[in-house]
């Protein structure tokens, strides 16, 4: 049939009118949590020994089935499938190689405990005669091949056993393992939290060794938490819990000759804390980090494992604290590189077998942020850096002696790198504000693009039918300093109106918010908030991360107290903007944002209106003791410091909206640190908001929790934000 020109012209003003409707879609909460704006990724990358290939992790969870996929780095054609779940293989969720590429550890069941922390089922394939074994019948902890595939290290009930898979014999290396008194291999909580590792035992480069860590919690008092269930009486979690100021686990170094299975201890002159053991390339050596308890004074021990004596191979002091370092690496005759904040900047060094400084590679007004590796064929040394601003990162390769830098990656953003065994390739995984992450193979010799990899152009394509707004971001000179910042404005901002402020932020030390990289969750709520007509901001303070050591430290002794000042200095400065209304300011923050948000709302009474407060610490009397006393040292040592800047401990100066979260299975920052700052507030007669949610951790998630919270958060943030709910906030709170 002819169409008319009247029928062309309907068509057109429909068509036009639905792209409008696309492109005008708003973000809803439903689809924040339902995984509409799932990015695409490279699971559980791992390169081969030879250089030449890859493996990915092949997961369908709706399925329950997983595969183990090797690809040729040159081609990116998949070459095989190594193992793939089935009638005799279990659905597993992770999987490790063995040192020497014969055997794999595959993950099945998987339970956490804590953060890092997980019990599992776990089977051991054999790559040559194809079959599997089962590593035990009953659910362990940290797996571990020797680096021959011969045997299995693993912790069950806190004891050390080995599984001598060809006999399919288990040895029990240690018998005095006890729930919450004596650990063996395995961290106790405070470790596995703040020095971020669980497995606390290591095989030697030749399996004829194992070195492990022994934790005597018997001294550090216990925390317990109430489990609700569904059953008629509650049950209760105890665990030991080292707050500030108390005792500590007692930490020894023990080595195993698995010839014999003899132990010994290591003298080591009585460390307080040992964050880090690693085996030198020769086996009878081993390396071990110490810390006092300031953490102040970082030593790096070189230990003979045949007469089990220890030598300083280098020290490091700092006026306020030494970071633990992961970036360890022996070379051939076990000289080794090291980072060090020692210069301002985190930087790379290398030093001979004796613990001499041969080289400082890196040097600048900026930091290396990760260390990816040395090819000592090339004498390249490669890794990431925030050369190109402290919001972005970027891929480099430099010679050992500091010359020949080289920058690898050419887009700004984040970028990150998977190098092949033998340094011939990187996989680099690029993202910024506006593009989502995007994977392309590489030359690490002169960084050139070799093959794309994989992107989200799905993902892009769904965008477009909704309101994205722009991160716009730039810097706000607050006391006497230039603070990273980005802005999200309404979709469709008009600079002649005035909008409600809403402040994001986390704050604490070490940390960076402002980060020119893809949207993660909370993104996309901010879009959703700007979308209804709220500038959405977020400011780095002092102590935050990435500006140098003297930025980040300038908080030592203090938390809480340049970190607020900067937050109120902020919000008054943005107030003065024609399209901000002073009236209208908001703050939100979850852990150390939720201690920061409630103390901007008290100390900035006369700047925010309204706070969220989601896990937060009220006192760092309540937190843990290696966190806590890095920054603030003991509360006997600093009671000022630790009492003036918590927040129970000024109520009265309450004036604004107050929503305070936890939840009660929260091992990280204890719900007591909520439920004082209730009792606070109550005696204090001052009205607030408040959500507790049975049996949910430090991350509040599980079925429909974090869709109910954002939507409760997302309620309280328009009831008293909103412009025609100003009446609200004039009312006087609680008098």
């Amino acid at each position: 049939m002819r169409k008319t020109p009247l029928l062309f012209l309907l068509l057109f003003i429909l068509n036009s009118f639905s792209l409008l409707l696309a492109q005008n879609k708003k973000i809803s909460l439903e689809e924040i949590y339902d995984g509409t704006f799932r990015v695409d990724g490279l699971d559980k990358l791992r390169s081969m020994k030879n250089g030449k290939y890859y493996t990915i992790l092949s997961v369908d969870r709706e399925r329950a089935t997983s595969s183990i996929e090797k690809y040729d780095y040159k081609t990116q054609k998949k070459l095989e499938t190594i193992v793939s779940s089935s009638s005799s293989v279990p659905y597993f969720t992770s999987y490790e190689f063995s040192e020497d590429e014969s055997k794999i550890v595959l993950a099945t069941e998987v339970e956490p405990i804590f953060r890092r922390s997980t019990l599992g089922f776990f089977f051991v394939y054999d790559l040559k005669s194809k079959k599997i074994s089962s590593v035990s019948d009953f659910k362990i902890q940290e797996p571990t091949l020797s680096p021959d595939g011969s045997k299995v290290a693993y912790v069950k009930d806190n004891n050390i056993y080995v599984l001598d898979i060809a006999a399919n014999r288990t040895k029990q290396l240690t018998v005095d393992g006890e729930k919450n008194k004596i650990i063996n291999g395995i961290t106790d909580w405070v470790y596995e939290e703040e020095f971020a590792f669980v497995r606390a035992f290591e095989w030697n480069s030749d399996g004829s060794k194992l070195a492990f860590i022994r934790f005597d919690e018997t001294k550090v008092p216990e925390f317990s938490m109430d489990v609700y269930g569904s059953n008629l009486y509650q049950t209760q979690t105890v665990f030991k819990y080292p707050k500030a100021g108390e005792d500590n686990s007692r930490v020894s170094l023990h080595i195993v000759n698995m010839d014999t299975y003899g132990k010994t201890e290591v003298d080591l002159d009585d460390p307080y804390y040992i964050p880090r053991i690693k085996w030198k390339n020769n086996p009878n050596y081993l390396s071990v980090q110490t810390l006092n308890r300031h953490q102040n004074k970082l030593r790096l021990y070189t230990v003979n494992a045949k007469n089990n004596t220890g030598s300083i191979l280098l020290e490091e002091t700092d006026d306020a604290y030494v970071s633990v370092t992961d970036d360890l690496t022996f070379l051939a005759d076990d000289s080794f590189i090291w980072t060090s904040e020692k210069d301002g900047f985190r930087h790379i060094y290398l030093y001979d077998v004796d613990g001499k400084l041969m080289h400082q590679a890196t040097k600048g007004p900026w930091a290396v942020t990760k260390y990816y590796g040395y090819d000592q064929k090339e004498d390249l040394i490669y890794y990431q850096s925030t050369e190109n601003g402290s919001i972005n990162r970027d891929v480099f390769s430099v010679s050992s002696n500091g010359k020949n830098k080289r920058r690898l990656t050419i887009k700004l953003g984040q970028n990150t790198a998977d190098f092949s065994d033998d340094f011939t390739y990187f996989i680099n995984s690029f993202s910024n504000a506006s593009t989502p992450p995007e994977y392309t193979l590489h030359d690490a010799l002169n960084g050139k693009k070799v093959k794309d990899i994989l992107n989200n152009q799905g993902l892009i394509s769904k965008l477009e039918d909704y309101r994205i707004n722009s991160k716009e971001f730039s810097t706000i000179a607050i006391n006497g300093n230039e603070l990273n910042m980005w802005m999200i404005k309404p979709y469709d901002f008009d600079p002649t109106k005035k909008y409600p402020l809403f402040m994001t932020q986390y704050s604490g030390p070490g940390s960076q918010s402002v980060s020119n990289t893809w949207m993660g969750t909370n993104d996309y709520w901010f879009q959703m908030l700007a979308n209804e007509g709220y500038v959405v901001v977020c400011v780095d303070g002092r102590g935050t991360g990435y500006k140098g050591a003297d930025f980040k430290k300038v908080t030592y002794m203090e938390l809480g107290k340049y970190e607020v000042e900067d937050q109120i200095a902020a919000a008054k400065k943005l107030s003065e903007l024609p399209y901000i209304d002073e009236s209208r300011t908001g703050i939100w923050g979850w852990s150390y944002g939720g201690f920061m948000s409630t103390n901007c709302l008290l100390k900035g009474n006369d700047t925010f209106e309204m706070a969220i407060a989601v896990a937060p610490v009220t006192s760092w009397r309540f937190y843990d003791s290696i966190y806590t006393e890095r920054f603030m040292r003991t509360p006997q040592e600093n009671p000022k410091g630790y009492d003036e800047n918590s927040p129970f401990n000024y109520p009265e100066l309450l004036k604004g909206k107050y929503l305070l979260v936890h939840g009660t299975a929260d091992d990280n920052v204890h719900v007591q640190n909520t439920m004082r700052m209730v009792e606070a507030l109550v005696q204090a007669n001052k009205q607030f908001d408040w959500a507790i949610y049975p049996d949910k951790n430090h991350s509040i998630f599980g079925g429909n929790t974090r869709l109910h919270l954002y939507t409760k958060m997302t309620n309280f943030l328009i009831d008293y934000l909103e412009e025609t709910n100003n009446n609200k906030k004039q009312q006087t709170n609680g008098n």
